[in-house]
């Protein structure tokens, strides 16, 4: 089964082929990102009462971390693919690689709900937003902006280094929902991925105004 990234025949197809054949609902999460967002995706260890399911008692983030066997699932990886390959790891986290298609702005989810608030009211462009079980939201911009982070505070007035904003690049891995983070519970969308944004998320300097504003608001 074959569909064009970032479709919504990709939708259709994805949904109805995989209520058909009783697909898992990581596999479906995982088609989906490949097929529909271009995201590439990694199996991702789980954690259950402190210990990682990746066997080192030593593990530095357990249930957070990629698996270092399991291969990538690339982008444009149709559900089909993406079953054969999570055949392979049944039960893995998904994760997504940072600093590719996207990077992250990172924030207290608090303040990270009443920023999203504000910048759907002011009808400014919005990405995905998801939000951990520790009370972290993560706002999905374009490549870059995790780099141009620094400067861009400097620039608007926010280089406060109490600040609880920090940017995620390359090198650094997302559980995507609906998987479980470190054994603390799922991950959850605040904003899930959309055909216009998911794509080409936008500009971090649009949004960093906004999340600074709040997160220093929070903070006082």
């Amino acid at each position: 089964m074959g569909f064009t990234i970032g479709s919504t025949r990709g939708i259709r197809d994805i949904r109805s082929v995989s209520r058909r054949r009783g697909r898992s609902s990581e596999c479906l999460a995982v088609a989906e990102f490949t097929g529909l967002w271009g995201w590439d995706v990694v199996p991702g260890a789980r954690a259950a009462s402190g210990a990682c399911s990746c066997g080192r008692a030593d593990c530095p983030a357990p249930g957070a971390h990629p698996l270092d066997f399991a291969p990538e699932i690339h982008a444009g990886a149709t559900l089909d693919e993406v079953t054969e390959a999570w055949a392979e790891v049944p039960g893995a986290a998904v994760m997504l690689p940072v600093g590719r298609t996207f990077d992250v702005i990172e924030v207290a989810e608090p303040a990270g709900r009443r920023a999203l608030a504000r910048l759907e009211r002011m009808g400014l462009p919005v990405g995905p937003v998801a939000a951990t079980p520790q009370g972290r939201a993560h706002f999905f911009v374009a490549p870059g902006g995790a780099a141009d982070l620094p400067r861009l505070l400097y620039r608007m007035g926010w280089d406060d280094p109490a600040l609880d904003l920090r940017g995620l690049g390359h090198g650094t891995h997302l559980t995507a929902p609906p998987s479980d983070r470190g054994g603390r519970g799922p991950v959850r969308w605040l904003r899930p991925p959309a055909l216009d944004s998911a794509t080409k998320p936008p500009a971090a300097r649009l949004l960093l105004g906004t999340l600074a504003y709040v997160a220093h608001r929070s903070r006082a």
